[in-house]
């Protein structure tokens, strides 16, 4: 997978007091990023592989790029991407990786906490394993479904939570971050979905975790 996301971070915490849940921001980012030359396979995430193959290239927008596999994949196939992740560490690395492909994908720090994407800008909206945190109102989340085009594709991808402990070592709580299968209730009568399930992995789960199910949503955008 592309983004080890605060699922898959750390084990499960067995023993102690449950410790306050640590801040997701640019710094953790950057300092997971660093812990290693490179974090993730390099290669791109099956699902995106598997959902995204037949449709035509347009304008992409990748959320959480990290190292920039899916991004790269995309813009060899095509596509004009904007890669967006909160870490510069990831990024720099992502853009390291293909530098062929500058004038194909605009690699962009940003937190979509607080700068949604551009409205009605993107053809597919890729989010793999994004750990996105539920907030009232769903500001964030409202942002990046905004983001597909009319006739757009939106891919949310997950980890089942039947694979992860109910709260991790860091102190994240996998359940306070959006689900595929909760942001298909929530997507209303613009959107029809495609696929709401939960399938076997394509690949084997990164060492250390168990995570053997994806939790899949990919909807089309009518209006």
């Amino acid at each position: 997978m592309r983004r080890r996301c605060a699922h898959q971070a750390v084990g499960d915490r067995r023993h102690g007091p449950l410790p306050k849940a640590e801040p997701m921001d640019a710094q953790f980012w950057d300092d997971m990023y660093r812990g290693a030359d490179q974090l993730m396979s390099g290669n791109p995430n099956g699902v995106l592989v598997t959902e995204i193959t037949d449709l035509a290239p347009g304008r992409a927008l990748d959320i959480g790029c990290g190292e920039g596999a899916d991004a790269i994949w995309l813009a060899r196939r095509g596509w004009q991407v904007t890669a967006l992740d909160i870490s510069r560490t990831a990024l720099d690395r992502a853009a390291a990786a293909a530098p062929d492909l500058s004038d194909r994908v605009v690699w962009t720090r940003t937190d979509l906490a607080v700068t949604p994407p551009p409205a009605a800008a993107f053809d597919l909206v890729s989010a793999q394993y994004f750990p996105l945190l539920r907030r009232p109102g769903h500001t964030a989340l409202r942002g990046l479904l905004d983001a597909v085009a009319p006739g757009g594709t939106l891919l949310f991808v997950g980890h089942d939570l039947a694979d992860v402990p109910a709260r991790m070592e860091n102190g994240v709580v996998p359940g306070d971050y959006y689900q595929p299968g909760e942001v298909a209730g929530l997507l209303g009568h613009d959107w029809t979905v495609l696929v709401d399930e939960t399938r076997p992995r394509t690949a084997s789960a990164p060492p250390g975790t168990h995570h053997t199910n994806d939790t899949v949503l990919r909807a089309r955008r009518l209006r």
